[in-house]
């Protein structure tokens, strides 16, 4: 079965405004946690393509390093459309199944990607990873690949559990510690670093809030 991650990426600039902290420490904050999925993505053997949907270069120069495809997001409107832009790829090469991830999740281990995926139940199948806060999405597994739109930043978890069901019965919810703590405000960070689950990640990042 040919299973790819899908990342839609914001402009480095433009994301975690609810962080409180410079322009230059968000962008380093950014690349540390994008560089870190994009790594454990890569060598997850369940994983077969990582698609990185954005307009950030040095985004699309992360991904090159990951032997990642990159698919431009001009417009950047939203996540939903960043992913529609992902599927009509994958469609298009054969993919059997994608999981969507944030870009903010740097604690993901490879046996959180395994975790999920072995409640996967072909032919049609979708499961829901929440956030710790159950306010949004922080993994989505769709088999087939166009099973259902997406239907981020509008209390998604909710929504997509609901919106799985009326495509299929097989519909799971799955808690995965690590892949459920995001970034999304300053108690989040303090929360992550906390758990301290990857110690050279939070270093780097505990080095980053320390800077000018």
């Amino acid at each position: 079965m040919k299973i790819a991650a899908i990342i839609p990426v914001k402009t480095f600039s433009q994301a975690k405004t609810r962080l409180n902290l410079s322009d230059s420490q968000k962008e380093e904050l950014c690349k540390i946690m994008l560089e870190e999925i994009l790594h454990t993505l890569s060598i997850s053997p369940q994983i077969e393509k990582i698609i990185v949907v954005t307009k950030e270069k040095s985004a699309i120069d992360m991904a090159k390093k990951f032997n990642a495809i990159s698919i431009i997001d001009d417009e950047e409107k939203s996540v939903n459309g960043a992913v529609a832009l992902a599927d009509k790829y994958l469609l298009e090469n054969g993919f059997d199944a994608s999981i969507v991830f944030p870009q903010d999740i740097p604690f993901i281990k490879t046996q959180d990607i395994d975790f999920i995926l072995n409640y996967k139940i072909p032919p049609n199948f979708a499961i829901v990873v929440p956030s710790r806060r159950f306010d949004g999405t922080n993994a989505l597994v769709r088999m087939p690949v166009n099973l259902m739109k997406t239907h981020y930043d509008e209390d998604s978890y909710k929504i997509h559990m609901n919106t799985a069901k009326v495509h299929t019965r097989n519909v799971a919810l799955v808690f995965s510690k690590r892949i459920m703590w995001d970034v999304d405000n300053i108690e989040d960070l303090e929360f992550l670093l906390e758990q301290n689950e990857k110690p050279h990640i939070t270093q780097k990042i505990k080095s980053v809030l320390e800077s000018n």
